[in-house]
């Protein structure tokens, strides 16, 4: 498949996608980062690559963070504030990792991010 016939697909694929699958696609790539990162730890632009994939789940959880505190947000309140929890503690990983990356640290990340999506790719 040509480059711009992938493109095309991946497009319709992202506007096709509920909104479950949508975000469980993006958990999934932002594991997909971290991991890549882990795996590749010796990389000569790990630094680069870590940054951005950090970057990355951290836009991920500020959005899920701003949708959960919308008024309007139906899921009820106890999994609202699981999810919040949980959030509140990745930030605090993405920024111990920022000041003192580590290999190791990247892992409970991206099985967050892997287990979440899992979820989210199951029937409501």
């Amino acid at each position: 498949m040509r480059a711009s016939q992938l493109e095309t697909y991946r497009q319709l694929q992202k506007t096709t996608m509920s909104g479950r699958e949508l975000e469980a696609e993006v958990l999934t790539k932002a594991a997909f980062l971290l991991k890549n990162c882990r795996d590749k730890w010796d990389d000569n632009e790990r630094k680069i690559k870590l940054d951005q994939a950090l970057k990355y789940n951290q836009r991920v959880w500020e959005f899920f963070q701003g949708e959960l505190t919308n008024p309007e947000n139906p899921l009820p309140k106890k999994l609202k504030e699981g999810i919040l929890s949980l959030s509140i503690f990745i930030d605090k990983r993405i920024f111990e990792i920022m000041s003192f990356p580590k290999q190791n640290k990247l892992d409970i990340i991206i099985n967050i991010n892997l287990n979440l999506a899992a979820g989210l790719r199951t029937s409501p």
